[in-house]
């Protein structure tokens, strides 16, 4: 039997470091797919390797310095069993999946990371073909929290004129802070001044999530994660000044193809992706998938003046006032977070 120990699954992104994983072989690799496995067995193989890194642990070859994690997991494992230790590079991305469509099955495209172990023949040969029943896999993830400080929250404004009204309409929203949790309600001022003779209809919020694939091609596309509308409404020469809540959720976006979410273990449910925080000096197609957030805030404006053409009533009379706000989505680092282990550490049970 060959039997693998991780002490946890969720490895965490501290910026300046990553958590550390912890013959026979043990090898962990960091990969893209964006592909089907059933190709895979048509011979088109649509997963490519991002990082990999790979240690020889039977016989003994590198002993790691043993942690205290590792003596939980020796214990555990028995008197056959065999420390190893990675180390993820920084620059690496997190784990991010794509959600599928309710038709579609495999596992999911994105980016994710695996500790496998193996028994082989040879110690160098590379084409060796490995029987399953030799290999152990098990897939952890890369998180990343939120800074334990944040900063002051985007402002935006515009002020935009009609046609058939001498003065515009003034719109100004801004948020709290600049970074939200996973399930936060996300509070939004919003100042409306209505110079014009038109009317403020209603108030229209969009959540907008942007997912950026750079590891293999220009795919950038943008799927809207909510859309709330408001009532609130602002007549001519009138003024508004209101805080509007919203909260986007995974649970209102199950059937959107394509999405991103963060890393998931087997079925487990996941959350929409964290905001990708990207470090100085990092090329962007080592991270395979950057997401990003926008709110628009949109002000529904008809009404007022008499038109001459049906045309000119049709083009000119219902428009719209629109900013746009940068949003970060993460998760809070929990309590006690700088105690783990700053390795990936584990052990092989390997019956000699």
């Amino acid at each position: 039997d060959l039997t693998l120990y991780l002490g946890k699954r969720d490895y965490v992104d501290h910026v300046t470091a990553v958590d550390r994983v912890g013959v026979s072989f043990v090898q962990l690799a960091c990969a893209f797919r964006y592909g089907s496995e059933d190709l895979d067995v048509m011979g088109l193989c649509f997963r490519k390797d991002i990082w990999f890194e790979q240690t020889q642990i039977y016989p003994e070859s590198n002993k790691p310095q043993l942690s205290a994690m590792h003596e939980t997991l020796l214990k555990k494992a028995g008197d056959n069993a065999y420390p190893f230790s990675f180390e993820i590079p920084n620059n690496l991305p997190c784990s991010v999946s794509l959600q599928p469509g309710p038709d579609d099955k495999g596992k999911a495209c994105g980016v994710d990371f695996e500790v496998k172990t193996y028994l082989a023949m040879e110690k160098n040969n590379p084409d060796e073909k490995i029987e399953k029943k030799d290999t152990a896999r098990l897939v952890i993830r890369k998180i990343q929290y939120a800074p334990s400080q944040v900063g002051a929250g985007p402002k935006a404004d515009i002020c935009k004129s009609f046609m058939m009204s001498d003065k515009p309409v003034h719109l100004e929203a801004s948020l709290e802070k600049d970074l939200y949790f996973h399930g936060e309600t996300i509070p939004i001022k919003v100042k409306i001044n209505n110079e014009s003779n038109k009317t403020v209809k209603k108030i229209k919020i969009t959540v907008d999530q942007t997912t950026d694939i750079v590891l293999y091609s220009a795919d950038k596309y943008t799927k809207a994660v909510l859309c709330q509308e408001f009532g609130e409404t602002v007549d001519a020469n009138g003024t508004l000044d209101k805080t509007l809540s919203i909260t986007p959720l995974l649970s209102d976006n199950k059937e959107k193809r394509g999405l991103a979410l963060d890393g998931r273990l087997k079925d487990e449910d996941t959350n929409l992706a964290s905001t990708t925080m990207l470090r100085q000096g990092v090329e962007k197609e080592v991270l395979g998938i950057l997401v990003s957030y926008k709110i628009k805030i949109n002000l529904m404006v008809a009404g007022g003046g008499k038109q001459l053409l049906l045309i000119v009533w049709f083009l000119f009379l219902h428009s719209d006032v629109t900013v746009e706000l940068p949003l970060n989505l993460m998760h809070p680092k929990p309590e006690g977070i700088f105690s783990l282990l700053t390795h990936i550490s584990g052990c092989l049970n390997y019956p000699c």
